[in-house]
């Protein structure tokens, strides 16, 4: 692991991911989560909602921001403290988003880090936040 300290961050870094979810994706989680919605997987049930077809879990495609955290941007050392999401349309079973986290304000004597949380399916925002975490440098 690369020897990494508050200070080597900046407002405006960011780090994104891409993801496809595929239907199998979507009934794992709904079985590790215990999720048994049925806006979920039932093709059916889900036509004759407002949405007309299946959805992912939203958790599930905001998990992309705990994995963009604690990997890439700021990576090994990050603790959550803090996220809050708006979910502004539905992310469909097939749909490809791209996830971005991006710093937004650095607290370096805490240290404290502010950052948008958003998703995006081509260029419509699905999903836009904000995390707080705290990142611990292990020596």
């Amino acid at each position: 692991m690369k020897d990494i300290k508050i200070e080597d961050f900046a407002v405006g870094q960011f780090a994104s991911e891409v993801k496809t979810f595929t239907e199998k994706d979507v009934l794992d989680f709904s079985k590790l989560s215990g999720d048994k919605n049925p806006i979920h997987f039932d093709k059916e049930y889900a036509r004759g909602t407002r949405f007309k077809k299946r959805i992912v879990q939203g958790p599930f495609v905001t998990s992309l921001f705990g994995g963009l955290l604690g990997s890439d941007l700021p990576g090994a050392g990050t603790i959550y403290m803090n996220q809050n999401t708006n979910f502004l349309a539905p992310v469909f079973i097939g749909d490809t988003v791209t996830a971005t986290v991006e710093i937004k304000s650095i607290r370096k004597d805490k240290p404290v880090i502010k950052l948008r949380t958003y998703v995006k399916r081509d260029e419509e925002l699905v999903i836009d936040g904000e995390a707080t975490i705290l990142f611990l440098k292990e020596d």
